[in-house]
């Protein structure tokens, strides 16, 4: 790697926002490892960001588990020595169902993933940029429900004496194969309990919209970014 290339770990790299993601850093001239637990997937993105000269590695990752996020970023440490973003998009969600019969494992799942393993993530990049000199374009994502938010404002906090910078980005409606039901049949259930379609954006300016806040001098953060469908129900079901 040479002196001036710029490092970015995505997670949830083989489908959706996360793939277009990957691909816009690549495009940007960012060298991406792609996280993800479907190594058919993520393989499927590193060869379409080749074909554009895109840089890229490969490393499946499932962020519910500790051992293979520290595993992730000992493989970027060892492959490129030094990360500038990294972009915390792999979640899941859990059946749709009264909130009194949601079974305890499928919401540990979701913390797990949604929750405790961006901050696992986060504290591996800390550990890694704390580390190494600080540089221009740093930016994290985090993003799931209202919990992270939380994160992201203390991350950015904790970042500033060492310039370390923090966003995240809250996404309404990119089209991806996970919104594809939103425009098939009667759509989704709205608040009022109605069905009904919903409109979708391209999930590329998601994809542009990282680029653009890790783009920004380490002087700079963009702290809060909502990228939404602006068709879609008004900023979403909270």
């Amino acid at each position: 790697m040479n002196n001036t290339e710029k490092v970015a770990i995505v997670t949830g790299a083989g489908t959706g926002v996360g793939r277009a993601a990957a691909l816009a850093l690549m495009k940007a001239g960012y060298a991406v490892a792609l996280a993800g637990r479907r190594k058919d997937k993520l393989d499927e993105v590193a060869a379409e960001g080749a074909g554009a000269q895109g840089k890229s590695l490969v490393v499946p990752t499932d962020v519910a588990d500790p051992g293979s996020i520290k595993a992730l970023f000992a493989a970027v440490k060892a492959r490129y020595g030094r990360l500038d973003v990294l972009f915390n998009n792999a979640g899941i969600g859990a059946p749709a169902m009264p909130i009194e019969d949601l079974p305890l494992d499928k919401w540990r799942a979701v913390v797990d993933t949604n929750l405790t393993g961006p901050f696992v993530c986060t504290q591996e990049a800390f550990r890694m940029m704390k580390a190494q000199t600080p540089r221009p374009m740093a930016a994290a994502y985090t993003s799931t429900k209202h919990a992270i938010t939380g994160l992201t404002k203390q991350t950015a906090l904790d970042g500033r004496p060492f310039d370390i910078c923090c966003g995240q980005i809250d996404i309404g409606n990119a089209a991806t194969p996970l919104t594809d039901r939103m425009v098939q049949g009667a759509g989704v259930m709205q608040p009022d309990g109605r069905m009904m379609q919903e409109a979708r954006m391209d999930a590329d300016h998601v994809g542009d919209a990282v680029v653009y806040m890790a783009g920004l001098p380490l002087s700079t953060n963009v702290l809060f970014m909502t990228v939404m469908a602006n068709q879609m129900p008004f900023v979403g079901r909270g």
